[in-house]
């Protein structure tokens, strides 16, 4: 990680904010060291999760941040939201079926279209068209929750490249969690990062 405080410097909201989080994952994430330096724009974004949240039923929101992330190359986002579709009964085939082939992902029509469409919101947002709006339509989607597909997109650009931009890399859990093999392909950006044994020489 390039920019992180030391912990023994932290101020007093990044202490809390770390041990907030180890109480959470049993350990400190890298996403919240990333934030060490401004913990109240982390306290911004976990805000800004809940309002997204609240209205995109669970599975959705997972698909659009894959597609989202996997735009951006993003590890740490791809290892993380996977490791949420794998805890609710995703297969590892199936999450490779739905990172490689968007056309022919393992998904029912209404998910494909989205994860499409959450895709063209990173790679090019100007290049979207009432047509791209009119096709979501016939998948049973309403005007609001298109919105929510735009949002969650959108949103998940700051967070991604804020990580990848300050060096964060996906914590050595995820690869526990997935296994080395899926984490690998998950991992399209930067690699995860290597548990403190293992570096040693």
């Amino acid at each position: 990680m390039f920019i992180t405080p030391p912990e023994p410097k932290t101020s007093r909201k990044t202490a809390e904010m770390y041990r907030n989080a180890e109480e959470t994952y049993g350990y400190l994430p890298n996403m919240y060291r990333a934030f060490g330096h401004r913990p109240e724009v982390m306290e911004s974004w976990s805000a800004l999760l809940v309002s997204l949240r609240g209205n995109i039923e669970p599975r959705r929101y997972e698909l659009i941040t894959l597609a989202a992330a996997r735009e951006l190359r993003s590890s740490y986002c791809m290892l993380a939201h996977a490791s949420v579709l794998a805890r609710e009964g995703a297969t590892e085939d199936e999450l490779v079926g739905i990172i490689s082939n968007a056309e022919n992902a393992p998904l029912d029509e209404q998910e494909r279209a989205i994860m499409i469409f959450a895709s063209k919101v990173v790679h090019d947002a100007t290049s979207i068209t009432q047509a791209d709006i009119d096709a979501l339509k016939t998948h049973a989607l309403t005007d609001a929750e298109i919105f929510d597909i735009v949002a969650a997109a959108a949103a998940r650009c700051f967070f991604s490249k804020t990580l990848d931009a300050l060096g964060t890399q996906p914590d050595p859990a995820y690869v526990e969690k997935l296994g080395p093999q899926l984490a690998q392909k998950l991992a399209l950006g930067r690699p995860v990062e290597q548990p403190a044994e293992a570096a040693l020489p």
